[in-house]
């Protein structure tokens, strides 16, 4: 009867560890949580950075857009001075206001950065735009002339923020 008595009790307690954990498992499983909290951070930290470049792009394509809408319209060179005066403004022109013709915007900066109704947008202050206008061989659009050295002109727009270059699109238009 005794030996069934120690046989019993050695099964129970073998049973009565065997429900347990160990120290060592306890402490596996804690490194194995923190390692994914540590993802899990790295991940919403990386996500959190990937949004803010991608409104920042947004952001800037949009001001590209506004460039490229307030200049579509515009004659290439004023119609009334026509070639007498070089890209840029002429001198009776002072203000952003004045600009009649799409030379006029030659080597212009405005920050903050203006709509197509060429209102400022106080709201992306760290936001500038640059606007060049310069004319392009007819035969290689990327050989840059002689200002009024052909009909063709190529504007390119580029966004800024914090002086940083976000953007640049370049588009091609004729003088007609």
């Amino acid at each position: 009867m005794r030996r069934q008595t120690d046989a019993v009790r050695y099964k129970m307690r073998d049973i009565r560890y065997k429900k347990a954990f160990t120290i060592v498992e306890v402490l596996v499983a804690i490194v194995l949580i923190g390692i994914a909290i540590a993802s899990l951070v790295a991940v919403s930290i990386s996500s959190t950075k990937s949004n803010a470049a991608g409104t920042d792009l947004s952001t800037a394509e949009f001001l590209v857009e506004q460039v490229k809408e307030m200049t579509a319209l515009l004659p290439v060179i004023d119609p009334q001075t026509g070639t007498d005066f070089p890209f840029g403004p002429e001198p009776n022109e002072t203000s952003l206001a004045d600009y009649d013709d799409l030379d006029d915007f030659d080597g212009a900066t405005f920050s903050p950065p203006i709509n197509a109704d060429r209102q400022t947008l106080s709201d992306f202050t760290a936001f500038s735009q640059q606007i060049i206008v310069e004319n392009v061989d007819p035969k290689n659009f990327e050989q840059v002339i002689l200002d009024h050295g052909s009909y063709f002109v190529r504007i390119t727009a580029k966004v800024f923020m914090n002086s940083r270059e976000i953007c640049s699109t370049s588009w091609i238009r004729t003088r007609l």
